[in-house]
């Protein structure tokens, strides 16, 4: 099942996507409270929004041997592998939905740069799951592209402007409920040209890994979600290119890039 939100007349309602049609829904499908109404409109004619305004909003890095590989090549360093899971924090202000401009500051370096990710959205409370246990907690699935700043990365003490700056986080442009994230491929292009492909589950720890270990210490609540890291090594992205993120069984995700005015 597709879940969309969606923005008609200056109203946000969720939907559920059946063909090229949106069948709007009253109430949320986090609370298990919702039901279908009889408004149905053409899917190219509504405005898709975040699929989700996550309560928090988690995001995971260095997940995959390949990345951490190749990019130790072309620094010149030894390749180093996290130990254990390990993630971090972005913030809402960053999001953007499918369709919406990526904006570059200004004062950004040329190093600015796209990375394709999978996307947890959880359905339920989770507290000390097991991993056996943890994708029962997850509602679906979704897209994210976690645009960087590699210049504000590498300066600042936090990664606050370099991942978190106002449209650096596109996601969407649905959440699917139903994958298989063993036959899951990645595939990023730039202006139509296809620059990553990877196997999406291909991970360093798993998504149930990550969901296990931080629902340990965090209670994780339904409508967060969890970006699971990219692969390949990203390349930079400039005004006037359009960055597409593609996940097999969920869709393609789709943002320009535009020059801050």
């Amino acid at each position: 099942m597709k879940w969309c939100r969606f923005k008609t007349d200056d109203k946000i309602s969720f939907g559920i996507i059946e063909g090229d049609t949106v069948v709007a829904v009253d109430g949320s499908p986090f609370g298990g409270d919702y039901k279908k109404t009889a408004r149905t409109l053409p899917l190219s004619a509504v405005k898709l929004e975040i699929p989700v305004v996550p309560p928090t909003f988690y995001c995971v890095g260095i997940n995959y041997a390949d990345h951490v590989r190749r990019m130790a090549i072309k620094r010149n360093k030894e390749p180093e592998y996290p130990k254990k899971p390990d993630i971090g924090y972005r913030t809402n202000n960053a999001l953007i939905a499918h369709g919406e401009a990526i904006v570059k500051p200004r004062d950004a370096g040329p190093k600015f740069q796209y990375e394709g990710e999978l996307v947890a959205v959880f359905g339920k409370k989770a507290r000390n799951v097991s991993k056996e246990e943890a994708l029962d907690y997850v509602f679906g699935w979704t897209i994210g592209n976690d645009v960087s700043e590699r210049d504000w990365q590498a300066l600042d003490r936090t990664m606050w402007r370099s991942k978190n700056a106002d449209t650096f986080k596109p996601m969407g442009p649905w959440i699917e409920t139903e994958v298989d994230l063993d036959a899951m491929m990645t595939t990023i292009r730039v202006n139509g040209e296809v620059k990553d492909n990877f196997k999406t589950n291909n991970m360093i720890f798993d998504a149930a890994t990550y969901i296990s270990e931080v629902s340990k210490y965090c209670t994780i609540y339904p409508g967060d979600v969890m970006w699971m890291g990219t692969d390949g090594v990203p390349e930079n992205i400039k005004p006037g290119d359009t960055v597409e993120i593609e996940l097999t069984g969920i869709g393609t995700l789709s943002n320009p890039v535009v020059l801050e005015k």
